[in-house]
């Protein structure tokens, strides 16, 4: 048996939060909703995020947790454009090579696993609200978020897969050696590399996955799987979601 076959990991809810089920439920998540014109408008007229957020929160008498998701779900409407725009074609993508954001492809997977928050953002993006900051722990659903990445990167016949862990964040080595342990099963060539700079080495590729604005902003193409996966998942099993990107169409 492989070492990491008989690893027990700790049972943990990624990205929960006791709050959330006030701040994110029933009529509060309702006045969230309503900031969905008035950050975009600010964003628009040239206001920074932080800016607009803050302003539009202190409005509305948003807490910290309704305050960090209007920074992460709204942007405006030139940069949604732009990241709509670069969007690869998910029909032309066998036998293509991709570049994979690891952390930040993983964690919102074990967020959804748990039924924890998740934001579906204004740019089609899907976002948590985990907030590591370095510090990562294997858990009882790593595995299985592998599992979605590699099962939907199968599905869609992609031949190779770079997938770039941050070398400083705790635990990356033993992220690293259970990925490529599971990878065994599955028809993608993956290559798992530990960096000190992830973002820039994805900068100026094709086929990036990732949530990162900057990211998908400095990238020539950019996938959005893990929207891809939260729409195959939450046919079948309890997501809790809230969702900017279909309310703006409204």
């Amino acid at each position: 048996m492989n070492d990491l076959d008989s690893q027990v990991y700790k049972t943990v809810r990624r990205g929960y939060n006791n709050e959330d089920t006030i701040f994110f439920l029933g009529e509060k998540l309702e006045k969230l909703y309503q900031t969905k014109e008035d950050v975009p408008y600010l964003l628009n007229r040239g206001y920074k995020i932080k800016q607009a957020s803050l302003f539009v929160s202190n409005h509305y008498m948003l807490q910290e947790r309704q305050r960090l998701v209007l920074a992460r779900a709204i942007a405006k409407d030139e940069d949604i454009e732009n990241r709509k725009r670069k969007i690869s074609n998910k029909d032309h993508l066998a036998g293509s090579e991709v570049y994979i954001d690891g952390f930040n492809a993983i964690i919102p997977m074990e967020t959804m696993l748990s039924a924890s928050l998740l934001i579906r953002c204004m740019d089609g993006t899907l976002r948590d609200l985990a907030g590591l900051k370095g510090n990562y722990r294997i858990i009882d659903k790593t595995e299985k978020a592998i599992r979605l990445i590699l099962c939907k990167l199968d599905n869609l016949e992609i031949r190779r897969a770079n997938i770039y862990l941050d070398k400083p964040v705790s635990n990356s080595g033993r992220l690293k050696a259970l990925i490529l342990n599971v990878a065994e099963e599955y028809n993608v060539d993956i290559n798992v590399e530990l960096l000190n700079a992830v973002d820039k080495a994805l900068y100026g590729k094709h086929n990036v996955i990732s949530g990162d604005s900057v990211v998908i902003d400095e990238s020539i193409s950019w996938i959005p799987l893990y929207n891809m996966i939260l729409e195959d998942y939450e046919k079948s099993n309890k997501t809790w979601v809230i969702d900017f990107y279909n309310e703006r169409a409204k």
